[in-house]
């Protein structure tokens, strides 16, 4: 679209999530949507790689005929498997769908920033494959030979149909209601739900000092997604506010049947990959604990806890409460290079 000349300045309420003004160019002023700005600073602040993280205790334990029982190698294997591919499916819709459609700068902003932490996430899989020396055709392919990844994957990419149309475009109900469930199913299911059995197999790992380099790396990666998450229900909140018509009933009944869906598939997930438990985190626990953040998700878009169930994993909530200044940096194995040492 070729931008327009006009002697008329940006007015602050003709900003929108969807639909609104100016969205030819990143003109952050005036500034109306400032939990993007905000989420655009963290992210900067929380900036990481992979490659700064130690992988060699991960690599001996690897290595060791004792360290880590089978189970916990199948475990970690499947972790990666369903990680590479769900920030793939993320970073897409992010990159070919979501951002064309959002008219507000300070959140295009933002979602530049999160598309970056997309590809630092699948740097971090494939730096975790190579160093312990993984076949990378089974990670990669997992999705398409484990029926409970493949079936939380086809879930997910249902909803892409209509938004990656090139034909797509917001501006009527239907358009905006699809768009918006688009966001729901990506924010709360994907990012809020689906990636969660996985961290808490991580993280077990890394209570019991076993494979700390690919759990610290997961770690990083959960806060990023856990800010990914907060943006997402932010906008979803905005868009509430800004098209109160959207939020139908019948549209709510919709998102919660979704959720429950979810829940199922998740639930799935997690008793295929790991049958006899894993750590002692057994299939009950996964269970109540998929229900727990389930409940949290809908909460934060104003909709009704469906299940109620008390949280089996308070360490979970520790984990994504990082200290940068004291985990991160103390271990870094990189320095980076001002504008004034780069050699050009």
């Amino acid at each position: 679209m070729p931008i327009q000349k006009t002697n008329q300045r940006v007015n602050i309420n003709n900003r929108r999530i969807i639909n609104g003004e100016d969205a030819d160019v990143v003109q952050l002023y005036p500034m109306k949507h400032l939990f993007a700005w905000e989420a655009y600073n963290t992210g900067n602040a929380n900036h990481w790689l992979p490659t700064e993280i130690g992988m060699q205790q991960d690599v001996e334990q690897w290595k060791s005929p004792t360290a880590l029982s089978e189970d916990e190698r199948i475990a970690l294997k499947i972790v990666l498997g369903f990680f590479t591919t769900a920030d793939s499916i993320a970073a897409n819709n992010l990159v070919l769908a979501t951002y064309k459609h959002i008219t507000s700068p300070e959140c295009r902003l933002y979602l530049l920033r999160q598309a970056y932490e997309e590809a630092v996430h699948t740097h971090a899989y494939q730096y975790i494959v190579e160093s312990l020396g993984l076949d990378s055709g089974e990670i990669f392919n997992m999705y398409r030979e484990r029926t409970s990844i493949y079936n939380k994957d086809a879930f997910i990419l249902s909803f892409n149909d209509g938004i990656f149309d090139p034909k797509f475009k917001t501006g009527t109900f239907e358009a905006d209601q699809k768009f918006l469930e688009n966001m729901i199913v990506f924010s709360i299911i994907m990012e809020g739900i689906f990636f969660y059995s996985a961290f808490a197999v991580m993280f077990s790992f890394q209570r019991q000092n076993k494979m700390v380099g690919s759990a610290e790396q997961i770690q990083y990666i959960m806060r990023d997604e856990s800010q990914h998450l907060n943006f997402g229900i932010e906008m979803i909140n905005a868009i509430k506010e800004e098209q109160p018509e959207l939020w139908t009933p019948a549209f709510q009944e919709k998102i919660i049947g979704l959720v429950k869906e979810a829940v199922k598939l998740e639930y799935t997930f997690a008793v295929d990959c790991f049958p006899k438990g894993i750590m002692g985190i057994n299939a009950d626990s996964f269970k109540k604990y998929i229900e727990h953040i389930a409940d949290r998700r809908l909460s934060r878009i104003g909709l009704p806890a469906q299940y109620n169930s008390p949280n089996p994993f308070p360490w979970m909530s520790e984990a994504v409460d990082l200290s940068k200044e004291k985990n991160f940096f103390e271990t870094r194995v990189t320095e980076y290079q001002t504008g004034g040492t780069l050699e050009w």
